[in-house]
């Protein structure tokens, strides 16, 4: 798990993917699981709200990650416009052994991850700087910023931005809603068992 030293705090994404879990979306969500996939995208916490929508939080803590994160493939939106000129693959001998074509795609950028209702950025405070916004994929994401009192190990989390929703979010089903229990039900047995593990 990557780290982060800022000034006496070692930040982990574990510890803040916590205290989000704990201070910001406790009295939101009715389900809260880490490093998850469910809408075909990694989100680093997913919540499901008590309306049943979907937060997603991506967790940075450098710079040059948040930066690089416009490039996931999450944010853009690929549609097929067709094929590249025809080119021919030759053995080494150089009989013919047939011909390729590159597909090519329109890409247009997303406002919202696939599924999602609210999207943040949450990260070190002491990272953070304005001109960072100009990095984010869209406008439509929220920012959490963390910081701690020098030699404690309290954890203070600050929106800096709200997140925008998106209205076009379809509210989740019952099986929906089942399928992320059962992984959050999974999640918190092997957390017991690395627990355990450590224990020992």
């Amino acid at each position: 798990m990557a780290k982060h030293g800022v000034g006496d705090m070692k930040w982990n994404e574990g510890m803040i993917a916590r205290a989000i879990s704990l201070q910001t979306l406790n009295r939101r969500c009715v389900l809260l699981v880490n490093r998850c996939i469910w809408t075909g995208h990694e989100c680093d916490v997913l919540g499901v709200t008590t309306d049943l929508r979907i937060i997603d939080v991506e967790i940075k803590i450098s710079r040059a990650d948040l930066k690089a994160d416009a490039k996931k493939e999450k944010w853009w939106h690929r549609k097929f416009s067709g094929h590249g000129p025809a080119e021919s693959i030759y053995s080494k001998t150089g009989q013919l052994l047939g011909t390729t074509q590159s597909v090519i795609y329109d890409k247009t950028a997303r406002y919202w991850p696939p599924k999602v209702w609210k999207h943040y950025y949450a990260m070190p405070a002491d990272i953070w700087t304005p001109d960072l916004l100009d990095s984010l994929p869209g406008t439509s994401s929220g920012i959490l910023l963390l910081s701690a009192h020098s030699g404690s190990a309290d954890v203070v989390v600050h929106c800096q931005r709200r997140a925008a929703p998106n209205k076009d979010a379809e509210r989740l089903s019952t099986q929906n809603v089942m399928d992320i229990a059962r992984l959050a039900n999974l999640r918190m047995w092997e957390a017991y068992g690395r627990a355990g593990a450590l224990a020992n």
